[in-house]
């Protein structure tokens, strides 16, 4: 009977050991879902800021999307990504 409990007891650790690793990986990808929900969002939030739909009109004082333009940035750098061109940053650097 004590080697039933201990067993048990090695199957619940190790279960909880799995489903620890496994809970790591599915924070890992909700992070990411997130993430890649946020870049949708405002992707289309800048869009309809440029975009003019037939049926919609839009008033004179057009919203500012600054806001939204560094979320939409922010979010592109968490997956290494950047709007940049890349000109300011060869600029910049001094020639050796």
């Amino acid at each position: 009977m004590e080697k039933a409990t201990t067993e048990e007891q090695k199957g619940f650790l190790k279960k909880l050991k799995e489903n620890v690793d496994d809970h790591e990986e599915q924070m890992a990808v909700l992070g990411a879902a997130v993430r890649l929900g946020v870049v949708i969002w405002s992707g289309f939030i800048i869009t309809l800021s440029y975009v003019e739909l037939p049926m919609v009109k839009k008033s004179a004082t057009a919203g500012d999307i600054t806001f939204v333009a560094s979320i939409f940035t922010g979010a592109l750098a968490t997956f290494g990504l950047s709007t940049g061109n890349g000109k300011k940053d060869k600029e910049q650097k001094p020639k050796a």
